[in-house]
């Protein structure tokens, strides 16, 4: 039985389409490694860590009380503007840009429909992280004890006690001028402190399941932020606003709506209200993932027969989906022995008779995202293999290694034409079926990365001229990794590689969007024009005696 991939819910064509547009504008400006939009999980690491450093410095030159907070805080601003000025407004809008990142990183993850099934976790995990943000952030801001300070710290007051959960309400800790002592500063430090070190541990939680994840920008992308923030904060310093004094009620302010918003819906709306709209929005995009339910897909599967415990499916798994798990295969030749026992995962005990315990792939159900990349990566997935039917080690019920050789073998016999071409493609990229004529086959794939290097070779054995690799494009494969470990292999970075054998002029790799089409096409006609230039070249050469 052949399973379909079942396409991820519309979320609608237009937001979808427009992203790429986008997505696709800053590729052109930027190139796709320092595009922030394909690097947003990276660029908020990067960004926490600015706020991070910025804010030890800030620190150090802190006053813990009343009378010094905001003589501190202006000290900074105004004497020593040409540093402690700069470092605090990178400090100030840094932390906004993470509050913004954090938000088109949700969007664009929902967009895209990569929040569901396997990356439940992932998604869940990630709502938590906008609250501690926030509340770090307004916390930050009552440090400065400006008129802005105080307005953000009674409304939050009067929002919290609305709840009716302390015994006094908070607003009365604010009713006069010397109700705020230095307690009140050294405790704002310590949630200040306490808040982002929550934040950077939801962060580490928020990646758990992913292998290999982006949290480093490239130095294009880090330094470039570093460079917009510097230039920003040079351009436009962040001031404090009059120092705060309860006995006045502030008339007119600046809000910063990145962090501000909930105390300014205090008084637009009421405190229930914004409980209500807290709670409902932290509910619906803790529930979002299984509305509606995905259709569960197949997920790999082992034969222990074929698997030999070697680990590659486990270093390549892109969600950490697959284990090494010991087993016992009984006695076995000491040749065998001596082969096993140079590897990390296994257990050889020479005492009883050779008795060897190598590993053996498993799989986490929970955690596959049924995308292949473990068969592309394992040595049993060779189409040389001289087996009537195919079986590897690890492999996809959807779309087996097996079948995946025997619609090759069976495609490459029809074709016909002065350059045969094969063209292996993605299921998530451009779709490469549309390339199918009488001279190019094409095989489209769970993922790039199912791709053992292996079928490049035997296709060009079987009679294909040139052999096409494409998949998402470059940083945005839709299963992380596929695109990256593909063309690893194919460069001999990365095990199971392409023989030197193949000929560098026999195969292209080209990265396309599901926007490029037209690219893709293109790229294909070329590569098709140059190897029939190259064979009638060869020919030429051929009859005038130089073969």
């Amino acid at each position: 039985m052949v399973y379909m991939r079942a396409p991820d819910p519309d979320h609608g064509f237009l937001l979808r389409d427009t992203l790429q547009r986008v997505e696709a504008t800053f590729d052109r400006a930027f190139g796709p490694r320092a595009n922030p939009w394909r690097h947003l999980g990276a660029l908020g690491f990067l960004l926490f860590w600015i706020v991070g450093a910025s804010g030890m410095y800030l620190y150090a030159l802190f006053d813990t009380s009343v009378q010094g907070a905001y003589a501190s805080v202006e000290h900074l601003s105004r004497e020593q503007w040409w540093f402690g000025g700069i470092v605090r407004s990178v400090h100030r809008y840094a932390s906004d840009a993470f509050v913004l990142v954090l938000l088109l990183h949700l969007a664009r993850e929902w967009i895209y429909g990569r929040h569901r099934a396997f990356r439940w976790f992932t998604w869940v995990s990630g709502v938590p992280l906008l609250w501690l943000a926030l509340a770090a952030g307004i916390v930050g801001f009552w440090l400065v004890w400006d008129e802005l300070a105080q307005f953000s710290a009674i409304a939050t007051a009067e929002w919290l006690d609305w709840l009716g959960l302390f015994a006094e309400p908070l607003t009365r800790n604010f009713l006069r001028p010397d109700s705020v002592d230095d307690r009140f500063f050294s405790l704002l430090v310590f949630l200040h402190i306490g808040l982002p070190l929550l934040l950077l541990l939801g962060m580490w939680v928020h990646i758990k399941r992913l292998a290999h994840p982006d949290t480093r920008p490239g130095a294009a992308l880090t330094w470039g932020t570093l460079t917009a923030l510097t230039v920003l904060s040079v351009a436009l310093p962040v001031q404090s606003g009059a120092q705060a004094d309860l006995a006045i009620a502030p008339q007119a302010l600046a809000i910063d709506w990145f962090y501000l918003a909930p105390n300014a819906a205090v008084y637009a709306w009421s405190p229930g209200a914004l409980w209500l709209v807290a709670a409902g929005v932290t509910v619906l995009l803790v529930t979002v993932p299984w509305l509606p339910r995905a259709r569960p897909q197949p997920v790999a599967k082992v034969d222990p027969a074929n698997c030999n415990g070697c680990g590659r499916c486990f270093v390549d798994c892109p969600y950490a989906a697959i284990t090494i798990e010991p087993r016992t295969i009984g006695t076995i030749e000491p040749r065998t022995i001596g082969m096993l026992a140079g590897r990390a995962n296994a257990t050889i005990d020479t005492r009883n008779g050779g008795k060897c315990e190598p590993g053996l792939a498993v799989v986490d159900p929970a955690l596959c995202a049924s995308c292949g990349v473990c068969a592309g990566s394992c040595p049993s997935s060779t189409p040389f293999r001289s087996m009537a039917e195919l079986i590897t080690g690890i492999d996809m019920p959807q779309l087996p290694i097996g079948q995946l050789r025997s619609r090759l073998k069976s495609q490459i016999a029809r074709l016909k034409g002065e350059v045969k071409l094969v063209v292996f493609g993605c299921d998530n990229a451009v779709d490469v079926r549309a390339l199918q004529r009488a001279d190019t086959a094409a095989m489209s794939l769970l993922c790039s990365g199912q791709l053992p290097p292996a079928f490049v070779e035997y296709a060009l054995r079987q009679g294909a001229d040139g052999v096409v690799v494409t998949g998402c494009g470059e940083c945005d494969c839709a299963f992380r990794l596929g695109n990256t470990w593909t063309e690893q292999r194919l460069r001999g970075q990365r095990e199971p590689h392409l023989r030197r054998t193949v000929s560098p002029a026999e195969l292209r790799v080209i990265w396309a969007s599901a926007r490029q089409r037209d690219r893709l096409a293109h790229a294909v006609d070329a590569f098709r024009a140059e190897l029939a230039a190259r064979g009638r070249a060869a020919v030429s050469a051929a009859g005038n005696g130089y073969a």
